[in-house]
């Protein structure tokens, strides 16, 4: 049973809340790929798929180039085996990533936070 459904891109834009110009980029960048109808775009039910999983990795900050690499794993005939792999492995290695990044903040905040709580205390006393 195939999913015969279409999208148009404004159903997409609405849905996913991006611009037009945004599909247009992940179409000329080749991470997705609209049919014609004249000069409309249909997205096929594997477009809009592609466009959740490149928002998604978006969100959790991996480059287009990241993105592209678990797309194409996509093509691969393991029923997305190697893909699931791959993508899990992509996003503990970017949970440890956004770990290390969050207690250089907290760490940063305590200095700064220090730093100006010492300073108020020396302007008190001159």
């Amino acid at each position: 049973m195939t999913n015969d459904r279409t999208y148009t891109i404004r159903q997409l834009t609405k849905e996913f809340s991006v611009t037009a110009r945004t599909l247009r980029f992940y179409e000329d960048e080749g991470l997705i790929s609209p049919s014609r109808r004249g000069q409309t775009r249909i997205y096929a039910p594997r477009d809009r798929a592609r466009i959740t999983l490149i928002l998604r990795g978006r969100r959790v900050g991996f480059s287009l180039a990241e993105i592209r690499e678990i797309l194409d794993l996509y093509e691969i005939p393991d029923g997305g085996k190697s893909q699931i792999l791959h993508a899990r492995r992509k996003f503990e290695e970017r949970a440890a990533t956004l770990e290390r990044q969050k207690v250089d903040i907290e760490e940063s905040l305590t200095e700064l936070r220090s730093e100006e709580h010492t300073s108020e205390l020396q302007s008190h006393h001159d």
